[in-house]
């Protein structure tokens, strides 16, 4: 692993390492952002995952997120959003590809050998964040959020994994993916056509056929009433839906006059993290 940046931030460091990562086949590059109490003591984590076209900085360099966690007291790790380089299969389109990996285990060539995103998000990546700062970051308290895409990434993500996540937010996230053009376009790409095997990442189901409503992590969601993507793409509705019918913890936000743009995140980040923080008994 190396450290390829570095910048004190509100007394703690936002770093960026790169490592070769046997998940994907790829060289992958992921944010890290220590706040001060990191220097005396371990610090509970919070994942962040970005949406189509971003990688792991736009996060760290528009949001503002690092005061509020220096505050708190948490750590922020900021992965990228798909596998990069020379023999990883792209497409010239910005919702397929590179930059677009939906947090999907891809299972159809010739996206199968790198795009394996979701195993990297839930196994490689923390397993290298107990080996190299085991010393620093608690595991054992995690909570994930995200936006857009990177907001449907963290929903599966945390309700696939409801032992391990204390908490889910997302900003203007891709709620019923199976039912709108983004998911139509990716999944069959990655997963091939079997609808049945779509479900596995689409947060809507998951929760609608949740076993145990109770054990499942409060989920807070934040959505612009301004976004140009509401309509077709993010169906909100559809998530608050499926929590009435299981009776789970999901709060949506609907936010007047605000898009889809990091100016929404950045207005709202600081809720959302005191929110994550609240369940990670901080």
């Amino acid at each position: 692993m190396e450290k390829i940046d570095e910048h004190k931030a509100f007394g703690g460091v936002q770093r960026r390492y790169t490592h070769a990562s046997s998940t994907c086949n790829c060289d992958m590059t992921f944010a890290l952002y220590l706040p001060p109490l990191a220097d005396t003591r371990r610090v509970p984590v919070v994942y962040w995952l970005s949406g189509l076209t971003c990688t792991d900085e736009n996060f760290v360099n528009k949001a503002g997120a690092q005061r509020v966690a220096a505050e708190l007291g948490v750590a922020i790790v900021a992965p990228d959003t798909s596998p990069r380089g020379d023999d990883v299969a792209d497409e010239d389109s910005y919702d397929m590809g590179k930059g677009a990996g939906f947090y999907v285990n891809a299972t159809q060539e010739p996206w199968a050998k790198h795009y394996q995103m979701y195993d990297y998000v839930v196994s490689e990546l923390p397993g290298l964040l107990a080996d190299e700062f085991g010393t620093t970051l608690d595991l054992s308290r995690e909570a994930i959020f995200g936006h857009s895409m990177g907001g449907h990434g963290a929903l599966v993500i945390g309700l696939r994994n409801i032992d391990r996540f204390a908490a889910i937010s997302a900003f203007s996230p891709i709620c019923a993916p199976t039912e709108v053009p983004w998911g139509h376009k990716a999944f069959p790409k990655y997963i091939g056509d079997d609808k049945q095997a779509w479900n596995q990442y689409d947060a809507t189901y998951l929760l609608s056929n949740a076993d145990n409503a109770e054990a499942l992590p409060p989920i807070r969601v934040e959505q612009g009433l301004a976004d140009n993507f509401l309509d077709e793409q993010l169906h909100p509705h559809r998530l608050e839906e499926a929590a009435q019918k299981v009776g789970a913890d999901v709060t949506v936000n609907r936010r007047d006059g605000y898009d889809h743009s990091y100016f929404f995140i950045a207005s709202f980040v600081e809720d959302h993290l005191r929110f994550l923080a609240k369940h990670l008994g901080v």
